[in-house]
């Protein structure tokens, strides 16, 4: 059994630029009229802790509209998720640009009473946000899929009423942040750990499921779309360094590709959803929760996402949430 879980990382770029209303606002209102369309719920990840640094120093008008929005998406059932890039509570806004603060850019790898004060900053956010003093998100996705080292993080987020991570590809590497993912290719559609994102543990405190990714081939993934995308956001020198610094990463055969509804092709895109059901061809009684990610500063080709919508449809696969998946899985 295939269930499909939409997930989208609800933000601006990772230096800090665009505009709200055009990166965040109008393709994630765009994107809840095709699911409410059908009746369907996806998972907004919001990156609060932009929000609360846009807000607090009045970088951008529009970030009310963002609120009125995540308020719109709690009332009609959407899942509102928690998704945190750490060095935003640090960033200064100087002549008209953020700087963030690097030192806090993998929340998992700080002291463990810092990731409390975040994780907590940043709740406390959302309540008072969604003005509900007890709300507790279901879902976490760390900031940049960073997760490792993993058990203060996962032990933080569990005692905070967190249930389901989503911040693992299987078969991510990324030297330069120590996180490794390759040990996870073993692993099935689901699992639960406590010491390492990598290692199911049949009693641990969070449920992963992952973002769905296949390994093929290293060019596969040098499209036309994927280098326009990754040069949006960044200057020539910051892609620069970031390609240089990621060389020894992609040297290797077979490198992941994510299920990624802003990246992909529509032909990626069923050739994803072939490959899935393949798979449940050879193990129909085993239940595969696919999740699918997005980012609204990537969301450009709505006909895409109607398209894979209705492949889905096709197919016979249906739309979840985590809240539903979670009680399956269980």
């Amino acid at each position: 059994m295939i269930e499909c879980i939409f997930t989208i990382d609800y933000e601006i770029f990772g230096n800090g630029s665009g505009s709200l209303r055009e990166l965040v606002y109008e393709p994630a209102e765009t994107l809840r009229g095709i699911f409410q369309k059908r009746k369907k719920r996806f998972v907004v990840f919001a990156e609060v802790a932009e929000f609360e640094m846009i807000e607090g120093k009045e970088t951008d008008p529009d970030i009310e509209l963002i609120k009125q929005q995540m308020i719109k998406f709690h009332q009609d059932g959407f899942e509102v998720g928690l998704h945190i890039h750490p060095g935003w509570y640090n960033a200064v806004h100087s002549n008209g640009n953020w700087i963030l603060d690097y030192s806090e850019y993998n929340l998992s790898d700080l002291p463990k009473q810092r990731i409390e004060q975040i994780i907590d900053r940043a709740i406390s956010y959302l309540r008072k946000l969604l003005d509900s003093v007890d709300y507790a998100p279901l879902s976490f996705r760390a900031g940049h899929l960073l997760f490792q080292p993993s058990r203060n993080l996962a032990t933080v987020l569990a005692d905070r009423g967190v249930k389901v991570d989503s911040s693992l590809y299987k078969g991510g590497l990324w030297h330069q942040h120590n996180l490794d993912y390759r040990r996870a290719l073993e692993n099935g559609y689901y699992w639960r750990f406590t010491e390492s994102i990598n290692e199911p543990d049949s009693k641990g405190i969070l449920l992963e499921l992952p973002i769905y990714t296949q390994m093929v081939p290293t060019w596969r993934l040098m499209t036309a779309k994927r280098v326009n995308l990754q040069r949006k956001g960044a200057s020539t020198s910051d892609t620069g360094k970031k390609l240089f610094s990621r060389m020894t990463d992609y040297l290797r055969f077979r490198y992941p590709l994510k299920f990624d509804l802003g990246q992909m092709t529509g032909q990626e895109l069923t050739n994803t959803v072939d490959n899935i059901c393949r798979d449940d061809a050879h193990d129909p009684s085993s239940y595969k929760p696919v999740v699918v990610i997005a980012h609204t500063k990537e969301l450009t080709d709505f006909q895409n996402v109607e398209y894979l919508l209705s492949y889905l449809e096709r197919k016979g696969i249906a739309l979840s949430t985590f809240k539903e998946t979670c009680d399956r899985c269980n």
